[in-house]
């Protein structure tokens, strides 16, 4: 298929050929008809993308700052993979369309393949041929729809829910500040609801189009006596409401709404102003209101809503984003508002640069300015050739998923200058990222299916780097087609998927292929070195994490996608300490932090060893972002070894203390990646044993037990 791409490190935009996106659990596959082009988030993207790193780096100060606590934190060589992923990979674009359904989800209902449907969000309805969108962000349409209105979807929904914010009756009067696309859409919606309406903007073009066609007073911000005019228009009382949908770094917007408001007004802001505004006169002595307007409506940025398709209770959450699009569809298509005359341009996808262009030079004047997409042309959903196909060789590789840490930790480290390595196949959830790794790293095709790994016969491994949930589908399906698996962390999200896996490898017996973790930090060299120096009996271990938070809201938290962060991240650890003391967990006792979220991230693990060592996990998500991420204090026989961050280690042993520190610092990844490959194409002895990495996924289960009952628990 092909799809709409720009680079962030100089802002080149491509139609590309790249695979059909994977359609996963509560989604649904659509073929756009039409897409619509945000001038205003869409051009600032694109003109932030086209200026120099040191523009960039103006424009975005809080990402400057995170490539500084990368660079400090880990080193240059990480920092510098990380930056060049971001600046290299294909971004897309878009996320308003409208289209016919491909594919449907079995979990999904009141969606059929040949409906049509209007699609929103960012990442999921994108100026491509095929969009695979949550069912929750999708609308259904009626037979005789017009997908070229439909496709206003996303802006429609921001601003109705500016409109619901602002809580208007029948019969009062709003301004609206900033008569571009959102701003006339707003004003179309106001007046079909009896409400009147004076739109303002500094811009004739659009003045002119409100007065035209939405509404009852249209003025520009420059006109003489305009407060007086509309505190007239208002019957001398000030506007009820002022919505502001315009863009602007000045503050003269939210300090003229205050102005324009009257009494015990309201002011919602829906566009991208400061809201410093002078708190006297206006605000103070009127006693304003101010509210914000989140996005598309309820249910915007909860994964549980947009992810996982878990609606909101009409009865609680009345207008949600979903119900926010059904009610603008149902207005355009009834034609109690006409939107007719916002489409000003229309171009086909393959001169959507010629279009950002129009966008960036303002060559001339515009509204709404679409895409239209050739449905006519047939479509590939087989995998894209990216190199030239070399000789078969004794590993031969493919990755399923590689988002920012495959590329930045994982792929890097594939020995490039080995005959005997061959790197087949990858495939992403986005099409995008297929194209653009497979060029980047050498890949010999992107693919749209994952058949076209896993019953592929020229590949003998495969790399599993994937969202946490779909791990042990893929694991399982990889083993059972003879792969051999390395597999990110967590291997599994249930006892029962742990069981699973274990059978498929005791049925095979000694003809299982190879399965791997990615457990890195025991490669790690001075993780090694520290074991050298500690062994010979039963060690006691402390392994203290500084977390930091992530937000309840984000997948990792999600149990059944992420796994929630003792499944999900604490293995690392729980592993590190199998390796150091070279013993299975046996026994082991959790306690948390009591949280409001409830997300056991603040969590104290005590573990015992078959051979007798014991040790200690804090993992703690509440402390400073200024202390080292990472430490380890190891004591034996009179011993004690300290790791700091995997970039020093410290051994005391009563003279003067043994030091060893890195410029980088190095977690291991490349040493495991290393020894992966060599263990598939020498058969030398497994890198990690089967059964320290099945101990390790019981111990995190049992961890999460132990919370729950209080108890010590055997493993």
């Amino acid at each position: 298929m092909k799809q709409l791409t720009q680079k962030l490190k100089d802002g080149a935009m491509q139609v590309l050929e790249v695979p059909v996106p994977q359609i996963h659990s509560g989604q649904i596959l659509v073929r756009n008809h039409f897409s619509l082009i945000s001038a205003g988030t869409e051009g600032s993207t694109v003109s932030a993308a086209r200026k120099s790193l040191v523009g960039k780096a103006k424009e975005r100060p809080q990402q400057v700052k995170q490539v500084f606590d990368t660079l400090k934190s880990q080193g240059p060589v990480q920092t510098y993979r990380a930056v060049m992923k971001k600046l290299d990979s294909y971004s897309p674009l878009g996320y308003s369309s409208a289209g016919e359904v491909l594919g449907v989800v079995d979990s999904v209902k009141g969606f059929a393949i040949g409906d049509l449907v209007a699609c929103a969000g960012a990442g999921y309805a994108n100026h491509a041929e095929v969009v695979a969108v949550p069912a929750n962000l999708c609308v259904k349409l009626a037979p005789d729809a017009n997908l070229k209105h439909a496709a206003y979807n996303t802006v429609a929904a921001i601003a109705l829910q500016g409109i619901r914010q602002a809580d208007l009756r029948l019969g009062e009067s709003c301004t609206v500040i900033g008569l571009g696309l959102i701003g006339q859409l707003t004003c179309l919606m106001l007046q079909a609801s009896g409400v009147r309406v004076a739109g303002i903007d500094i811009d004739p073009y659009m003045v002119e189009k409100a007065r035209k066609h939405c509404a009852d007073l249209a003025l520009e911000r420059t006109t003489p006596g305009i407060a007086e005019k509309i505190n007239i228009f208002s019957g001398g009382l000030g506007v009820d409401k002022v919505i502001i949908t315009a863009g602007s770094s000045s503050l003269d917007p939210i300090n003229f709404a205050g102005e324009l408001a009257r009494k015990k007004g309201r002011v919602v802001v829906v566009g991208a102003v400061p809201v410093g505004f002078d708190r006297d006169p206006h605000y103070y002595r009127k006693e304003l209101e101010l509210r914000m307007s989140c996005s598309y409506g309820p249910g915007r940025y909860d994964p549980q809503y947009e992810e996982k398709g878990l609606d909101y209770p009409s009865a609680y959450v009345r207008w949600t984003e979903n119900r926010n699009m059904q009610a603008f569809q149902e207005l355009v298509y009834t034609g109690k508002i006409d939107i007719d005359y916002l489409t000003t341009h229309e171009f086909p996808l393959k001169e959507a640069a010629d279009a950002y262009d129009l966008i960036l030079k303002k060559s001339e004047s515009f509204l709404g300015i679409v895409l239209k997409y050739d449905v006519d042309r047939p479509l590939s959903f087989g995998k894209i050739v990216a190199g030239k196909v070399k000789a078969a060789g004794k590993v031969s590789l493919a990755f399923v998923g590689a988002g920012s840490y495959a590329q930045g930790n994982l792929l890097p480290n594939i020995p490039k200058s080995d005959q005997n390595v061959v790197c087949k196949g990858v495939m992403t959830s986005s099409g995008t990222t297929s194209k653009r790794v497979a060029e980047r790293f050498g890949f010999e095709f992107s693919a749209a299916d994952e058949n076209d790994i896993f019953d592929n016969d020229e590949i003998n491994t495969v790399f599993i780097a994937t969202r946490h949930d779909t791990h042990t589908a893929y694991v399982k399906k990889g083993l059972q087609a003879g792969k051999n698996i390395f597999v990110e962390k967590p291997l599994c999200l249930s006892v029962a998927e742990l069981e699973q896996i274990e059978e498929i490898l005791l049925s095979a017996g000694s003809s299982a292929p190879l399965l791997m973790v990615g457990y890195n930090r025991r490669f790690a060299p001075l993780a090694r070195l520290l074991k050298e120096k500690m062994s010979g009996g039963a060690l006691s271990m402390i392994y203290r994490i500084n977390a930091g938070p992530i937000p309840p809201e984000s997948w990792i938290q999600v149990p059944e996608i992420g796994g929630g962060r003792i499944i999900g991240e604490v293995c690392h650890f729980v592993d590190f300490l199998t390796f150091i003391c070279g013993a299975l967990p046996v026994r082991v006792y959790a306690s948390a932090l009591p949280e409001p979220n409830n997300l056991q991230d603040v969590v104290n693990i005590s573990l015992e060893f078959a051979n007798g060592s014991i040790g200690t996990i804090s993992y703690f998500a509440n402390g400073s972002k200024s202390l080292e991420k990472e430490y380890v204090e190891i004591y034996h026989a009179g011993i004690t070894g300290i790791l700091r961050n995997f970039k020093e280690l410290g051994i005391y042993s009563g003279g003067r203390p043994e030091r060893k520190k890195l410029i980088n610092q190095d977690k291991g990844q490349k040493m495991m990646v290393e020894s992966f490959i060599k263990t598939v194409k020498d058969g030398e002895q497994v890198p990690i044993p089967l059964a320290e990495i099945l101990a390790v996924s019981r111990t995190t289960f049992k961890v999460l037990k132990s919370l729950y009952s209080r108890e010590a628990l055997s493993i």
